[in-house]
């Protein structure tokens, strides 16, 4: 089951009183680690040689893995971390870091805060907010409240740029 979803259901059943949030944020923090870490042990293992197997695109697979390489060597820490918030970049993150090769503690350590965060902020908000997901689940689905959270995130992001960016043009 997609852990997001499990963990939204699991949420809204804390709310209920029919499951322990702690637990719950507990569990899919440690499943978000451990699947991550099984993708990073993936790519560093088998991904370079997959993207290298020559074929079609060669070049261009070549000339990614070089741009990607100079990216996680500078944002590394940051995609990992990020990357948890993003649907495609959720699973794909793990798996790019242990392509470029990305020093494994260090992978450890961002991927760990940012499942803990992830499934932090995911549980409670579906735990505190309850019933209102519950319906929202029911009335849009999975597909509806994702993109909802997704609009809602693109409007703080693009405030949040705003705002640095008036900072920066302030001396």
């Amino acid at each position: 089951m997609p852990g997001e979803t499990a963990l939204i259901a699991a949420g809204v059943l804390a709310h209920d009183g029919r499951l322990d949030i702690r637990l719950a944020i507990a569990i899919a923090a440690a499943a978000a680690i451990l699947g991550d870490n099984l993708g990073y042990v993936i790519g560093r293992t088998g991904g370079r040689r997959l993207i290298e197997h020559p074929g079609p695109f060669l070049a261009q697979r070549r000339a990614l893995l070089r741009r990607g390489g100079v990216f996680f060597q500078r944002h590394g820490a940051k995609a990992v971390f990020l990357g948890r918030w993003f649907a495609g970049l959720r699973i794909a993150a793990a798996w790019l870091a242990g392509m470029n090769r990305m020093h494994w503690p260090t992978f450890l350590l961002w991927n760990a805060l940012g499942a803990i965060v992830w499934a932090t902020a995911v549980g409670l908000a579906a735990y505190i907010a309850g019933h209102a997901v519950e319906k929202a689940l029911r009335t849009a689905g999975v597909g509806g409240v994702a993109v909802i959270a997704g609009v809602a995130f693109a409007v703080l992001a693009w405030r949040w740029m705003l705002l640095r960016a008036e900072r920066a043009a302030d001396p």
